[in-house]
């Protein structure tokens, strides 16, 4: 039996960098949504872990041994002290250090996968709790609907749902490292996140666009588009989005996608 789960791409619609931490995490407010668009995961049974990416960035997406999958595969049999082992195959569609939590999606999907897979029984707040371990993004991907987060992102409420709002996402091909994304943050708290995300912002935007100006070029044409209601760099880059547009003339060269919020 083969079991399939799919795993969205998530957005930040804003994202606000309150301070930085003694740990060096920075603690973020931020609001998380999720597209249609993402990877695919599928699993048969296996006598031990194996995982095969296939996909557009699969040669991006690193080696076997440190893919979020199987990180997230061994998270779960520890857990649950499950012995059942299975063949993963990855179908990746979403490119790599592009600020979408690709490898978070993965992960989660993992768990939600296992868990069916396996008859484990686990709610939502227990897989939440084996995602912390593995990303500060991960907890979020799990249930993958709208929600804000604090912290470091991990500490989740409900926000209300955006689903069927259609977004057209823009990456100019070049991947940026989160590390020196949050790294470049100037440390100035310019404020809470509200209620309104749409009167939010994304704090590392200067930050990316200094380590990548082709950012700028990027936020720019997408405000020019008719119908964009919001424009604004997710996570920490280099994909931007526009809310509200769907389909676009994009220049040659960069990658893109059209797809809705869930």
């Amino acid at each position: 039996m083969a079991w399939v789960e799919a795993a969205p791409a998530k957005l930040n619609l804003a994202l606000h960098v309150r301070a930085r931490m003694p740990d060096g995490y920075h603690r973020i407010e931020t609001l998380f949504a999720f597209t249609r668009f993402g990877d695919e995961l599928s699993a048969i049974p296996a006598q031990a872990w194996r995982l095969e990416v296939t996909g557009p960035w699969a040669s991006a997406a690193g080696p076997d041994r440190d893919n979020l999958v199987l990180r997230a595969a061994e998270a779960f049999a520890r857990a649950t002290a499950s012995k059942a082992r299975f063949h993963f195959r990855l179908v990746k569609r979403i490119p790599v250090a592009a600020g979408l939590g690709g490898g978070s999606a993965d992960a989660a999907a993992t768990l939600r996968l296992l868990n069916r897979a396996t008859q484990a029984g686990l709610s939502l707040a227990d897989l939440e709790a084996i995602a912390a371990s593995l990303g500060a993004d991960v907890p979020a991907c799990v249930a993958s609907r709208t929600a804000r987060g604090e912290g470091r992102g991990e500490r989740l409420q409900p926000a209300p749902p955006l689903a069927g709002m259609p977004v057209l996402l823009v990456n100019p091909r070049v991947a940026v490292p989160t590390g020196p994304v949050f790294a470049g943050w100037d440390g100035v708290d310019r404020g809470p996140l509200g209620k309104d995300f749409w009167a939010g912002r994304n704090d590392l935007e200067a930050s990316a666009i200094g380590l990548e100006p082709v950012i700028a070029e990027v936020l720019a044409f997408l405000r020019s588009l008719a119908g964009a209601r919001l424009v604004r760099m997710s996570g920490s880059g280099a994909t931007c989005f526009a809310l509200g547009v769907r389909t676009a003339d994009v220049p040659q060269g960069w990658w893109h996608v059209g797809t809705e919020l869930l």
